[in-house]
């Protein structure tokens, strides 16, 4: 079988690494001339929405996924209509718009912060009055790590805002002064199937994600209530391949903040730490084969990213824990990298080892772009 996959990213080139040793061969779309997934796989150089590489990609694929969310969704469905593409595109539609996202949790009975809908500077005002302050105000498109959106903690922060992200499709968001930030991944088959990773406990700096530490803890109740969200956006999108989910814990509560359709950054250390990695299941659920179990091979994993560059080896590869992923990509500020992922069988080596890790992979903060978050990864 053969998959075609929109988006040459690391992500892409994860998922053909995973690919491969099911028998499946994988070829990229990506409008760079040098993505890094084309150092692991064939490359189609063109645009989301250049039909005539859309129709090539289709023409040699037998079935379509995507790596990252910001996919047209008529590129979607266009594709849909000539090969089974998956997720489905309706679960784009949701991901890609966070005010389109917040009302489908909502209608799912999923808790998330207070929101409001703002396109004019009127609507700003009368959402402040509403959620009042501290808030987040949020562009509704086209926001990831950190981009498009402005803490709001006094009044005075509120006409800079306004010019700063003014003037498109926003939403106004209760600021949750949240105990962590978790994320769950989850996978659902062709057939229906679902199977859940154990939560993870997510620290970012600058908006990036830094540090992913799983299991993340907590009570069992806390698992079930994520997993049974989860299920229900599974089902109601028909979705088939890997869902990931962040929330933010406050005390007793679990408020969704976002969902991507799609494999993602907090999940790898799934390939060193479980027992099938999202990348395979994600192939595994979009080719029709069976899901593989989703237990941990470890008591815990923890991984960091490598933004901005690559850190120098030596030092990390004579940590006998570590297994180092670099992704092939030019060193850029705010860009991902590479990872590192790190596993323990002893908690009291967990609890030894992680300010050691955190010291060896701490970084500085990078300074933040015009729009309120890091440069482009």
């Amino acid at each position: 079988m053969r998959i075609g996959i929109l988006g040459g990213g690391q992500l892409g080139r994860m998922l053909a690494l995973a690919a491969y040793p099911l028998g499946f061969r994988c070829c990229v779309l990506d409008p760079a001339a040098d993505p890094c997934a084309a150092q692991v796989c064939p490359h189609i150089r063109g645009e989301y929405d250049d039909y005539q590489k859309l129709y090539e990609l289709a023409q040699w694929a037998d079935v379509i996924t995507y790596e990252f969310e910001n996919v047209p969704v008529a590129t979607a469905e266009w594709l849909s209509e000539r090969k089974p593409v998956y997720p489905p595109p309706r679960a784009l539609a949701v991901g890609q718009e966070r005010l389109a996202e917040k009302e489908f949790f909502t209608r799912l009975g999923i808790p998330t912060p207070q929101y409001c809908a703002v396109e004019t500077e009127a609507d700003f005002y009368a959402a402040l009055r509403q959620v009042g302050l501290p808030a987040v105000l949020k562009t509704r498109m086209y926001g990831y790590d950190g981009k498009g959106q402005v803490v709001l903690q006094s009044a005075e922060d509120c006409p800079r805002a306004w010019l700063r992200l003014g003037g498109r499709p926003l939403l106004l968001e209760e600021y949750i002064p949240f105990e962590r930030e978790l994320s769950l991944l989850a996978v659902r088959s062709r057939e229906g199937q679902i199977q859940c990773w154990p939560l993870v406990e997510n620290q970012h700096l600058d908006g990036i994600l830094h540090r992913s530490l799983a299991p993340a803890g907590g009570s069992e109740e806390l698992f079930e209530r994520a997993a049974d969200y989860a299920c229900r956006i599974l089902e109601e999108l028909d979705y088939v391949g890997v869902l990931a989910i962040e929330w933010f814990q406050d005390g007793p509560r679990l408020l969704a903040n976002e969902m991507a359709p799609r494999v993602h950054n907090s999940g790898h250390w799934t390939i060193e730490g479980a027992r099938t990695s999202q990348f395979e299941n994600h192939i595994r659920a979009i080719t029709g084969l069976p899901l593989g179990p989703c237990g941990m091979l470890t008591n815990h994993a923890v991984m960091y990213n490598f933004i901005g560059s690559v850190p120098a080896l030596d030092a990390i590869l004579q940590t006998p824990e570590a297994s180092v992923h670099v992704y092939g990509k030019s060193a850029r500020p705010g860009r991902k990298v590479g990872h590192v992922t790190l596993i323990t069988l002893d908690p009291e080596e967990l609890a030894e080892k992680l300010p050691q890790w955190d010291q060896l992979f701490a970084r500085r903060p990078y300074r933040e772009n015009p729009e309120g978050g890091p440069s482009e990864s």
